[in-house]
């Protein structure tokens, strides 16, 4: 199981597949954030704390996942990806007048990257881990 899991998680396809979506997800996040009315709908389903959480979290993974070097490398590059993103996403919201940046929210989307980043390095096999593709 650990091979056939270090082969799909280090194949190059892959990798690019991740940082692929993560791109297109930040897209979606900053574009759909964005529309009148859109984040006061959606905040009747979840808060902001767990909407910021969860989509930064998934983008911390994909980034994860999508990067090369060690697992403290492929961390840090995780982790400063979206805490970029996350203050672009704040920084977008600013120009807005229904909308604000809020340096709280930024706070969240790093504390799910990094509490993500440490979850995938204690879970995954050492195997995919040591390898510097």
């Amino acid at each position: 199981m650990n091979a056939m899991l270090s082969q799909l998680l280090l194949h190059p396809r892959l990798r690019f597949a991740c940082l692929a979506f993560a791109a297109l997800m930040y897209l979606a996040i900053v574009v759909t954030g964005n529309i009148p009315g859109a984040r006061t709908d959606i905040g009747q389903l979840a808060s902001g704390v767990v909407l910021h959480s969860t989509a930064y979290a998934i983008l911390a993974g994909l980034c994860f996942l999508g990067s090369t070097g060690s697992p403290a490398a492929r961390a840090v590059k995780a982790v400063l990806a979206v805490a970029l993103m996350g203050a672009g996403d704040e920084f977008i919201q600013s120009f807005f007048p229904y909308r604000g940046a809020d340096v709280h929210d930024w706070e969240v989307d790093c504390t799910a990257a990094i509490l993500t980043v440490l979850l995938l390095c204690a879970v995954l096999p050492k195997s995919v881990l040591a390898t510097k593709r």
